[in-house]
């Protein structure tokens, strides 16, 4: 046991760090939305912003969970599926406050990178961690697929706030967009 989970203590280390660091980031993202003046409530914010942190947060946990010297794989599993259950529970409610939210509209891309991607995350996490004990090795490439997944989220995000809110900054200066939806960028 202490063998399978050994051969992923780099990857884990990668992956956990990279969610740590790339939490950093959002405090970069939250300060422009502060500075801007785009218009924005809390349910858009917990729809759009604070799902990165946690999603980051939950590629920690994971990374850190399974970087662990567990006795058993049982252990581990029961905490993973623990995160998994949670994520559900948290993407479902995240989902709520994006349909709910009166500031923007979201489109499809929206619904796949806030809902459709971290819930099929999270759910990954809970059925590797059901069949962790069962068969490991799929289920221990399932639970390094899911964090990955949900870093990528985190980044793709984040840019994507970023990017809208300089857009959206640009056309209150300089009026409607020319030459294409981003005025020609």
């Amino acid at each position: 046991m202490e063998s399978l989970l050994r051969g992923w203590e780099s990857y884990y280390v990668i992956v956990g760090s990279s969610a740590a660091a790339l939490t950093g980031l959002m405090f970069v993202v939250m300060t422009l939305i502060s500075d801007s003046d785009v218009p924005g409530s809390s349910r858009t914010i917990a729809a759009f912003g604070t799902p990165n942190i946690v999603h980051f947060c939950a590629s920690l946990l994971v990374s850190a969970t399974l970087s662990a010297p567990w006795p058993s794989l049982h252990a581990a599993s029961v905490a993973i599926a623990a995160y998994g259950v949670a994520g559900v529970i948290y993407t479902s409610l995240v989902t709520h406050h994006a349909k709910t939210q009166e500031d923007y509209k979201p489109v499809f891309e929206d619904w796949l990178w806030h809902s459709i991607l971290p819930l099929a995350s999270y759910v990954t996490l809970t059925a590797a961690a059901i069949e962790m004990t069962h068969a490991p090795v799929p289920a221990l490439f399932a639970c390094a697929v899911a964090p990955l997944v949900l870093v990528f989220v985190g980044i793709h995000n984040a840019w994507d706030t970023v990017t809208y809110l300089t857009m959206q900054r640009r056309h209150s200066k300089e009026g409607p967009p020319k030459g294409g939806p981003y005025g020609g960028i």
